[in-house]
């Protein structure tokens, strides 16, 4: 189930971005006394009473101004509006209610989307007598709280998690549909291949990069089974990102990478693999995704028979921590090897269930130990003596020992090779685990 967003909105300078550091947890947003600072939105995972889900910090919004800044910040904020499922608006008790909180709240009362409201920078009991003012704007119920100090931030969240929609709110009951996400940097041709697989111009295509400015899920059937494709709008560099909408391909991008069972980035074989592309990379990974590397626009490329070869070696050395990624050479232009991604897909799909039974895997790490065990450290004895998987989506694997925490790094990538030499997970990232027994 995707995550649910939250928007932070509000005029300048009412404390949006050190309330969304105070929920995330961190100093993700700068925060500075002067009007103005957050021109760009921040996202970032949060959780409250055991429940995730995304904040979205945004430019203080000033519905009416002709500014250029604050006019780029209206426009962003409208996005907001349209991608969360919660909007979370602030007000500011030093300076009570304004003409333009009364603007802002015209608006967000003709939206659809669930309000809370929170007047910040409330430090004292004292000064949260003096905010009645706020019933004016005519929403209602309002909490008072403090992002600096923390006062009141508690009951706002849990505010929020009582509006969140329940988890597993429309999920199927039936067998889980694959959904495979064709995800990269702009113009590597996502939407082309996403044409060529269901075999008609599902999404418009163009040479311009950022052409595709949503994440849209199609269907096609694969012998029998049902697939969601999802094409993406291309990743791009936070840097680079410059107006709002570019800023929501990036968001959109990101939800497609977290709610799939399969990822499938996209590089463009004359350009080869790029900081970004390896950004996308760990990003799935991170999240346990299945990965494959669809090398396109191969038809374009001047070849020989050795080209595909010195190209695999040169993107295998670019991806060392990568190895078990399948590559493909493929033109969606010309549905070159196209189905052949489909048939790979589908295998790392049911790799990433797969789930190998206690015994079996203990009997591979007693032979692993008798054969090429870990040095002691310290004197210490660094042996694992029992393993078992605990979870699958990705394949989460245990291993229990003496001193788990004494267990060095290319240990651990050699037992990662061990187990996948013996039971395969081709492109799918596995999580190693280390306990005391």
């Amino acid at each position: 189930m995707p995550l649910p967003v939250i928007a932070i909105v509000g005029r300048p300078n009412v404390g949006k971005s050190t309330l969304f550091n105070r929920i995330i947890g961190s100093r993700k947003a700068v925060t500075a006394a002067e009007s103005g600072v957050t021109r760009d939105r921040h996202i970032a995972e949060a959780e409250w009473a055991g429940r995730a889900f995304l904040v979205m910090d945004t430019g203080g919004w000033v519905p009416s101004s002709d500014d250029i800044f604050e006019e780029a910040i209206r426009e962003q904020v409208e996005f907001a509006l349209d991608e969360c499922d919660l909007v979370l608006f602030v007000g500011d008790a030093q300076t009570g209610p304004t003409d333009v909180d009364t603007d802002i709240a015209r608006i967000l009362q003709r939206g659809k989307k669930p309000l809370i409201f929170a007047v910040n920078k409330v430090d004292s009991p004292k000064q949260e007598a003096e905010t009645s003012g706020f019933y004016s704007l005519g929403l209602g119920e309002f909490f008072a709280c403090s992002a600096v100090g923390g006062r009141g931030v508690a009951e706002v969240l849990d505010k929020i998690i009582e509006q969140l929609p329940p988890v597993g709110a429309g999920e199927e009951l039936t067998r889980p549909r694959p959904r495979i996400a064709i995800v990269g940097r702009p113009n590597v041709g996502k939407s082309s291949l996403v044409n060529a697989l269901l075999g008609k111009p599902e999404r418009v295509v163009t040479p311009i990069p950022g052409t595709t400015r949503d994440s849209l899920d199609s269907v096609l059937t694969y012998y029998g089974q049902k697939i969601t494709l999802i094409d993406t709008a291309g990743l791009r560099r936070r840097t680079k990102i410059k107006e709002a909408v570019e800023f929501f391909c990036t968001l959109r991008s990101q939800r497609a990478i977290r709610e799939c069972d399969v990822s499938v980035v996209m590089v463009d074989a004359a350009q080869g693999v790029v900081a970004q592309d390896i950004e996308i990379l760990d990003q799935a990974a991170q999240l346990g995704k299945g990965l494959i590397l669809a090398v396109n626009k191969w038809d374009l490329i001047e070849k020989d028979e050795r080209t595909a070869d010195r190209l695999t070696r040169e993107l295998r050395q670019r991806l060392a921590t990568y190895d078990y990624l399948p590559m493909l050479f493929v033109s969606a232009l010309e549905r070159m090897r196209i189905h052949r991604l489909l048939e790979v897909a589908m295998r790392i799909f049911e790799e990433r269930q797969k789930r190998i039974a206690t015994p079996e895997l203990n009997r591979f790490l007693s032979k692993i130990m008798k054969d090429r065990p870990p040095p002691s450290l310290k004197g210490k004895d660094t042996r694992q003596f029992y393993l078992t998987q605990v979870e699958t989506e990705p394949p989460t694997f245990i291993f229990f020992s003496h001193h788990p925490n004494l267990v060095y790094e290319p240990y651990k990538r050699f037992l990662e090779r061990r187990l996948r030499e013996s039971y395969g997970f081709e492109g799918v990232p596995l999580r190693l685990k280390f306990q005391k027994k």
